[in-house]
């Protein structure tokens, strides 16, 4: 459903977040360990989503990706929408660029309704609810 990159970008900041609610900046390494991702590739992700403000970054010794209060309030669809774009909220299922209302596609009908739930459910979930059930044990990022 995400491409590998938004996948790996919403575990990323949900586990800064449950990391830095103390205050403690994590390092690439221990991201990377935490969700299970590739070094390299986290760290381009988290730069990224740096520079658009969903965490933040110090450099230096003590350095390390943290995020503030404010972003915990970022839903999962923001995440979505930033990294893959509009395309899960609004594109046919089939990947055809005519399909419409006017001019459905053999499957727009019934997709309709499974992209309405799905975007439902994105737009109600916040990073702070994901580090809540984590807290509480309800799930997991990495077996």
């Amino acid at each position: 459903m995400f491409s590998k990159t938004c996948e790996y970008a919403i575990r990323a900041l949900i586990y800064t977040a449950q990391m830095s609610k103390e205050g403690h900046k994590i390092g690439i390494k221990e991201i990377a360990k935490g969700i299970d991702s590739p070094e390299y590739f986290i760290a381009k992700i988290l730069q990224d989503l740096g520079k658009k403000g969903f965490v933040q970054s110090m450099k230096g010794p003590t350095g390390g990706f943290y995020m503030e209060k404010e972003n915990l309030d970022h839903t999962i669809a923001d995440i979505v929408r930033e990294v893959d774009g509009d395309k899960l909220f609004s594109g046919c299922g089939l990947g055809l660029k005519e399909c419409s209302e006017d001019h459905p596609c053999p499957i727009h009908n019934e997709f309709r309704h499974i992209r309405k739930a799905v975007s439902d459910m994105l737009e109600r979930s916040t990073i702070n609810m994901f580090v809540e059930n984590l807290d509480l044990k309800l799930t997991f990022l990495k077996q």
